[in-house]
């Protein structure tokens, strides 16, 4: 068993939060475990032998609170200081990123080095006093993960802007936006129109098929006309999701545990949309979450099939466009709590090892509910996570990127009502609308500071019905654009900004 022992300003920790936390073993894949909090202490029943770790909510004070991890550990009879184990995981994660990243032989790493080694020795100091002072080596720790965490940020921003120094080729990467099908077009045309380069349209089995055999195509017509109007290119889908709202009520009655009576009525769907709109779309989301959501109870070798069997039909429907299989939760915690479901890693492996047919993955960067693959993770993680999808050779688009501007609750989000989003941890402050901009202006650089990132598209283009995350739109209920709204359009046209603490150069050449 593992247990850890949490401390809070050098005194025993009485309230520990377990909301979203997880044990993981080898490459961060999450294991079945049982986790309680007994006052200060928490005992990890895991079911498999080996060292792993624990994944937990933890507040840094003003830098935030975030679900961090701790190193993988051996199974002892005596307590882990927990404080320490996140300080020594994060210094790990610091010590691996600057390797990658090549940042310690760098004419703009000075300083970046002296801070490093300022903060391990306030690491070693802790692990030295841990031997006989638990309590005040969890001080220590607490110190150096702190700065650890603000460092590991600055580290994340920089490797972006000398990345995008050097992206020469002059070309910007095409931002887009979410729309619901039940928005108002009219109310959302002048917003959308020389902001977004593309738009991401939604083709739920359930709106194209409401009954079976009768398809219904109105709500996305309306979109697909408008765009092509405005010449904004599209991305559409996805074809294939098992997420229950996106599936009409006959297809569970009808397919009765029969994979090859699902298999043939999905194939009708993705033939009737794609034939429709082949000539208006790009990029194809084929498959969502097929590995993580999986209504149908289906097997790893059945998901693998199906991946395949769509992959190579919307080639062959649409040749010229881009197939992109979508990870809406890239971390994989969900698979601590279901076995019926493949880590995200693992299914990337598969997609890329069976020769399934597809061009791109998706990405979905959305923070800010109490839910697994909402907590609030920071900036080194988020760019830690994209690299980790960089080695495929496959390009990587963001599909749906997205915070709150706000923690009040949000009567009109789809994430249902009464959920206390501060649950969901924070990134440095609480939500509000700068630093939902702020956010955005990071993420974003994070995102075009990688060769593979292909285009990064915001969740929910505005808080009217039909929207997902509490308060996440760039506008706000009445149309009127937030501040990210405004980032957003600073952000495409390349115009120099800095925003507080982060010292962002933005250099007009790359962003033309």
């Amino acid at each position: 068993m593992l247990t850890f022992e949490a401390y809070s300003a050098g005194q025993a920790r009485a309230d520990v939060d377990l909301s979203g936390a997880y044990v993981f073993a080898q490459d961060g894949i999450p294991v079945r475990a049982d986790l309680v909090a007994r006052g200060s202490q928490i005992d990890c029943m895991k079911n498999s032998p080996g060292p792993a770790g624990l994944a937990v909510m933890w507040d840094v004070g003003e830098n935030g609170k975030y679900l961090l991890s701790t190193t993988r550990l051996r199974d002892r009879k005596k307590p882990y200081n927990l404080n320490l184990e996140l300080a020594r995981a994060r210094m790990m994660r610091l010590y691996q990123k600057r390797e990658d990243w090549s940042l310690f032989d760098r004419d703009e790493a000075k300083e970046c080095n002296e801070e490093f080694d300022k903060i391990r020795g306030v690491f070693i100091e802790a692990l030295q006093l841990d031997v006989t002072d638990p309590p005040g080596a969890s001080q220590l720790a607490d110190e150096a993960l702190n700065e650890a965490m603000l460092f590991g940020e600055k580290m994340a921003l920089l490797q972006a802007r000398l990345i995008l120094r050097r992206r020469t080729s002059g070309r910007r990467i095409p931002f887009g936006t979410s729309v619901s099908v039940d928005d108002d077009v009219q109310a959302m045309e002048k917003r959308i129109v020389g902001t977004m380069d593309f738009l991401s349209v939604p083709t739920p089995w359930r709106l194209c098929e409401p009954n079976e055999g009768k398809a219904s195509f109105e709500q996305i017509d309306k979109w697909m006309n408008f765009a092509a109007r405005q010449s904004l290119a599209v991305h559409a889908g996805p074809l294939v999701s098992f997420a229950p709202e996106e599936l009409p009520e006959w297809a569970f009655l009808r397919q009765n545990g029969d994979f090859a009576t699902l298999r043939s009525m999905i194939s009708n769907q993705v033939d009737r949309v794609v034939k429709r709109y082949a000539k208006h779309v790009r990029l194809w989301n084929v498959a969502a979450g097929l590995h993580c959501v999986n209504s149908f109870n289906l097997n790893f070798e059945q998901i693998s099939e199906l991946t395949r069997l769509v992959c190579k039909q919307v080639k062959t429907l649409a040749p010229q466009s881009q197939i992109l299989l979508d990870m809406p939760l890239p971390w994989g915690e969900y698979y601590a709590r279901n076995q019926r479901t493949v880590p995200p890693l693992l299914f990337a492996d598969m997609a890329y090892q069976n020769d399934i047919k597809f061009d791109a993955f998706g990405l979905h960067i959305e923070m800010g509910v109490p839910a697994d693959g909402y907590f609030v993770r920071d900036l080194l993680e988020i760019g830690a996570r994209l690299d980790e999808f960089s080695p495929y050779g496959k390009a990587i688009h963001i599909t749906a990127c997205q915070v709150p501007s706000s923690d009040k609750p949000d009567p009109l989000a789809g994430w249902g009502l009464g959920e206390d989003i501060t649950r969901a941890g924070r990134w440095h402050q609480p939500w509000s609308p700068r630093l939902q901009a702020e956010w955005l202006q990071a993420i974003y650089r994070l995102a075009m500071g990688r060769s593979a990132v292909e285009s990064i598209c915001w969740g929910d283009m505005g808080d009217l019905g039909g929207h997902y995350l509490p308060n996440g739109g760039l506008l706000d209920a009445h149309c009127k654009g937030k501040l990210a709204y405004r980032e957003l359009r600073d952000l495409r046209s390349g115009k120099r900004k800095h925003s507080h603490g982060h010292h962002h150069h933005h250099h007009d050449a790359e962003e033309q």
